[in-house]
């Protein structure tokens, strides 16, 4: 398809992409709009140093390629490089939404499915304010190198979220029912778990009050587990940060214990979530990594680069947000594996603690921060009343080796707005979820 330049390593990564995005505020539409474009990334590396250009000029990719190319320097030996060696090389087309593309599903029913919500939320008083958005995005990917790799594949995510403010006298409280899925018809039918989130909210702003602070035995539930391993532990397993400083790779050698012995954290692009990633943009096929195995450091994330100078395999983590952007090491799904207790054993036995269902965001590194919504207290074994808490926040590695229970089953977060950030690309979609999960001691604000 392609004529590489000679004694240089060369690929090329080729996107479509269809966006639908529709925002209603207060009934009154905002935003409607699709986009589809198209632009391709190409990448010539010399052996010492990386070229890259992106276009949107998809009639003139050979010379784009052959102007680019004469920045590199010949070199008869760049298949033998360690980052070329250990590229992986694939001839497959995984084409999963050809039949199902969510770009098919007429404007109509998408607004439809949007102001099917309006009467639940317009004329509750306890409501102020309310947002409805809906969004959808279906990506067709087509790789090449030089080595041999032509791949096509192809992922979808639609979803939608409703805002809402909800206001009790002085106390105020904002929460989202949101619903996301690869498949627009698991987005129907939803009204009745609106409805019920939405009576949870009006007792919340109604009863919750200040917690006192302290130091409890706190329960996560899935999507705070979730973006508890994503922002504690999960950016700490992307690699790049570890190149060239020799104290950090002391610090997270392999094999270290790391967490409670219950404990293992997975990164899958496998997975059919937010971060559904078969190949990655360099090429290499999409893995199930444990980083955490029993609580042991047992593997991190790569691109070709990281993992050549860390002598470690490809685990098909090199992504970019879009065809302008260069692939850097970033997450697909990550969660906490199950364990083998029930979510009910693990709160029976909480004499006084706290539940987290949901929070607002969250973040962190070696110390980690989650500002919970929905938060409630345990007493003698039962979830009791509302509490309002500003912040849970911690060491990483102290609070891994707290964690003392986890449920038998994982669920992922059903999110469809905002995103991973990292350097300047954002948002990237991800997944993240986990079972419930017991931690004996957190400190709450």
């Amino acid at each position: 398809m392609f004529t590489y330049p000679k004694d240089l390593y060369t690929d090329i990564r080729i996107e479509e992409v269809f966006e639908t995005k529709i925002i209603y505020e207060l009934g009154e539409i905002q935003e409607l709009k699709t986009r589809n474009h198209k632009g391709a990334f190409i990448r010539i590396f010399d052996g010492e140093k990386w070229y890259y250009s992106a276009t949107t000029d998809l009639e003139n990719l050979q010379e784009e390629i052959n102007k680019l190319s004469a920045y590199g320097t010949p070199n008869k030996n760049i298949n033998q490089h360690r980052v070329i060696n250990g590229f992986e090389v694939h001839k497959e087309t995984l084409r999963k939404y050809d039949n199902e593309r969510i770009y098919d599903i007429p404007m109509k029913n998408k607004q439809d499915l949007l102001t099917s919500y309006f009467p639940i939320v317009d004329n509750n008083p306890t409501i102020t304010y309310w947002k409805a958005l809906y969004n959808d995005k279906r990506v067709v990917k087509n790789f090449y190198s030089s080595k041999g790799s032509e791949i096509s594949y192809d992922s979808q995510w639609a979803g939608f979220a409703i805002s809402m403010n909800f206001v009790k006298g002085k106390n105020r409280f904002t929460e989202s029912f949101q619903k996301a899925s690869d498949s627009f018809e698991d987005l129907l039918d939803q009204q009745e778990k609106c409805k019920a989130l939405i009576k949870k909210c009006e007792d919340f702003v109604e009863n919750a009050r200040p917690v006192v602070p302290g130091k409890y035995t706190t329960i996560l539930a899935p999507a705070v587990a979730g973006v508890f391993a994503h922002e504690s532990f999960g950016h700490k397993s992307e690699s790049d940060f570890m190149i060239g400083d020799e104290t950090m790779k002391k610090e997270w050698a392999i094999g270290k214990k790391v967490g409670a012995d219950i404990l293992s954290i997975i990164d899958d692009g496998g997975i059919l979530q937010g971060g559904y990633l078969p190949f990655d943009d360099e090429g290499t096929q999409g893995k199930r990594t444990e980083i955490i195995k029993d609580g042991i450091l047992t593997g991190r994330l790569h691109s070709g680069t990281t993992a050549a100078s860390l002598e470690e395999s490809l685990t098909g983590n090199a992504r970019s947000i879009n065809f302008e952007f260069e692939p850097i090491v970033r997450m697909t799904n990550t969660y906490i594996d199950q364990g083998t207790r029930r979510k009910e054993e693990l709160i029976s036995e909480i004499q006084e603690g706290i539940y987290i269902e949901s929070f607002n965001h969250g973040s962190g590194m070696s110390t980690f921060t989650i500002a919970p919504a929905l938060a409630y207290y345990i007493r003698d074994g039962k979830i009791s009343e509302p509490v309002n808490i500003s912040v849970v926040t911690g060491n990483v590695m102290k609070t891994l080796a707290l964690i003392d229970g986890v449920s038998d089953k994982v669920e992922f977060a059903s999110f469809i707005t905002g995103g991973c950030g990292k350097m300047e690309q954002f948002p990237l979609a991800i997944g993240f979820g986990g079972p419930y999960v017991r931690v004996k001691e957190m400190e709450i604000q």
